[in-house]
């Protein structure tokens, strides 16, 4: 099994990296817009990505992370019936890890329907699987995550009014609450503007 890789990226984009070892072997991850962002924001030297291995008989495909949470809930999902490794990387690309733990605990089927490819009854399955595998979520944390879903919901609601097209508005909104969490409805409505 292999833990991490560490090297520097020689080759980069939203679903994949090239990490080159000091041994000057070059390993190709399959990875998520959120390790992307993690990687272009680090430079891309002396990277570590911690490493998941899916083993069949005609290939070996290898998955990188950032960080070590980010893992864990991709592993997570893929234990989850109907969600495969292509499934479980769509939905860390579309929701930060945090978030996503908020996600699951709160019961927020809306919001993982937003995921493309997530349908009512994956999305249900997801949250009923793992609620109570999610570590290190409290009570304060499942108030913010209801809290949080709400005034997305109304910010996305205001900002459709306002002609913009849903997608795009999801996905400034998403930006928004990624680097602000708990964001009031007016603040968020106006991020996302100045995003869009």
């Amino acid at each position: 099994m292999i833990e991490y890789i560490k090297g520097d990226i020689t080759g980069l984009t939203p679903t994949e990296a090239v990490i080159e070892t000091q041994a000057g072997v070059a390993y190709l991850l399959n990875i998520s817009v959120n390790t992307f962002t993690a990687i272009n924001e680090s430079g891309g030297k002396g990277v570590r990505l911690y490493v998941h291995e899916i083993i069949r008989e005609d290939a070996i495909t290898l998955y990188g992370f950032s960080d070590i949470q980010e893992r864990e809930i991709f592993r997570q999902l893929i234990g989850v019936s109907g969600v495969g490794s292509a499934t479980a990387r769509m939905i860390l690309s579309s929701i930060a890890p945090t978030e996503l733990q908020q996600v699951i605990v709160s019961g927020d089927v809306k919001r993982l329907k937003l995921v493309k490819g997530i349908g009512a009854k994956t999305a249900e399955r997801i949250i009923v699987d793992l609620k109570d595998k999610i570590k290190g979520v409290d009570a304060t944390l499942l108030l913010q995550a209801e809290a949080t879903s709400e005034v997305f919901e109304e910010a996305l609601a205001a900002l459709v009014m306002l002609g913009f097209p849903k997608p795009q508005a999801q996905k400034a909104l998403k930006r928004v609450f990624e680097a602000e969490p708990s964001a009031k409805v007016e603040v968020a409505i106006k991020k996302a503007l100045s995003m869009m």
